[in-house]
């Protein structure tokens, strides 16, 4: 028997190499084992949750088709993951590590005021892996966190209605409020809540004007109808024909009045919504707002520790800090990062290093880097060999004091780009020193593995 479900699989793989290019199969597909067939359940091992939404969304045709041909229409596919140095533990479809089973995604299909409700239950269109447990927490983005978890828990007091949620681009806003969604809905299950960014609002409203009236008249009546309508990135209504604002007015009306939740988020301030209507405005400011800062350090660490967790992947905590300290725009880049830096580690079959840490950023953002001086590579040396640094500029020839100034003479030379007439009035020291001392340590270099690592350590300091 383990002979048969490994040749299926081997037929399978067949199928995938013929389908699709080399270097493909060799990244998504070759990792991939099978662990076993049995009442039409078949069992794979993937390297991470990260394999799983890859093939998922890359090739879920192929793969349909593939185990259907060789299994039968019958077949269902689960998977096992390894954790980076654990055993396989089990994951069926596994993309988060705390989805929400209040809410379920239905891919491809976006919610329809047209279509008639003979059921009171709606597609919610919120992504179950959205969720408060998912959700990072700092300083940065407490009180909006703070406020949403209070709506989620308690959806009858209205204190926070309406609620608008503004911050830059990638700091969790759409994450934040679909969090609320499933939160309402995990504490009542038959409410009508309802999530839509401002597009698809727009969008379905034009399509209405363009039909008959009867069909505005169901567009209001469905919107009307929602418990908690939550609308992402409401910026995007600014400018539109003043028939989508007046749409979206009476809808906002009709909801305040009859004490239904209102959850809004946008890239900026109700404010700075120049080209909305007044009377819009002036309902986004009757109730709460409250903004995502950029992700301060910790909220920044804590991200890229979650995600490397749900990957799968082992990143050394002194590479989480050297990311945490230079991505420091937006959690979107540094769930980005981790993404890369998975790819990179299971394609090229080797573990996170602070190189491949530094090469995926450098490819990624860009990260805005101190002039290194003469002054600060004499301080780092001094403290990683732990003397004073007055002892660096004496007539001493001790032997840690006579390494430390090489080093010195060496990394301004490398890294301050100081000429070694310039390096050596510095050090009261002439340029044949200088050079003397250059050439030394990069013939050390070569073959001193604890000399590697001092100037490793030293230069991760001066760059951090």
């Amino acid at each position: 028997m383990e002979s048969t479900h490994r040749q299926l699989w081997e037929r399978c793989q067949q199928i995938f190499r013929d389908n699709i290019p080399a270097e493909q199969f060799d990244a998504w597909f070759k990792p991939v084992v099978s662990l076993g067939f049995e009442h039409n359940r078949l069992t794979v091992g993937v390297p991470s949750p990260f394999f799983v939404e890859q093939l998922e969304e890359r090739y879920i045709k192929l793969i349909g088709s593939t185990l259907r041909r060789v299994y039968g229409d019958q077949v269902k596919l689960f998977y096992q993951f390894n954790q980076v140095g654990n055993e396989p533990s089990s994951a069926v479809s596994m993309s988060s590590s705390n989805p929400s089973a209040a809410v379920s995604r239905r891919t491809g299909i976006s919610a329809n005021p047209f279509q008639p409700q003979v059921q009171p239950q709606i597609d919610s269109q919120l992504n179950p892996r959205y969720t408060f447990e998912n959700y990072c927490g700092s300083m940065s983005n407490k009180i909006a966190r703070s406020i949403g978890e209070a709506i989620g828990k308690n959806p009858k007091c209205k204190t926070f209605n309406p609620l608008f949620i503004f911050g830059p681009t990638g700091v969790g806003k759409t994450h934040l409020i679909q969090a609320i969604g499933i939160r309402l809905k995990e504490t009542d299950p038959q409410a009508r809540v309802l999530y839509v960014t401002a597009r698809l609002f727009e969008s379905q409203y034009t399509a209405a004007v363009s039909a008959t009236p009867s069909r505005i008249n169901e567009f209001i009546s469905f919107y009307q109808s929602i418990d908690a309508l939550i609308i992402d990135d409401i910026q995007d209504l600014i400018g539109k024909k003043p028939g989508t604002q007046n749409a979206f007015f009476h809808i906002f009306n009709h909801l305040q009045q009859n004490s239904k939740q209102i959850i809004l988020s946008s890239d900026c301030a109700p404010s700075q919504m120049e080209g909305l209507e007044a009377r819009l405005l002036s309902r986004f400011k009757w109730g709460m707002t409250a903004e995502l800062e950029r992700p301060d350090y910790s909220l920044r660490k804590e991200v890229l520790t979650q995600k490397a967790q749900q990957d799968g992947l082992s990143i050394p905590d002194d590479i989480l800090d050297y990311i945490a300290q230079n991505v420091t725009d937006s959690i979107r880049e540094l769930e980005g990062i981790v993404v890369s830096l998975m790819a990179h580690a299971t394609v090229l079959g080797q573990d996170v290093t602070m190189d491949l840490a530094r090469n995926v950023i450098a490819n990624a953002v860009r990260i805005s880097r101190r002039q290194i001086n003469f002054e600060m590579i004499a301080q780092a040396v001094s403290t990683f060999y732990e003397i004073e640094p007055d002892q660096l500029f004496t007539k001493s020839r001790k032997r840690e004091i006579s390494d430390a100034r090489q080093m010195v003479m060496y990394l301004a030379k490398k890294h301050a780009k100081m000429p070694t007439t310039a390096i050596g009035t510095r050090i009261s020291r002439t340029h044949a020193t200088v050079i003397h001392a250059c050439k030394n340590i990069e013939g050390r270099l070569a073959h001193e593995s604890k000399l590697q690592a001092d100037i490793a350590a030293i230069e991760t300091a001066l760059h951090s």
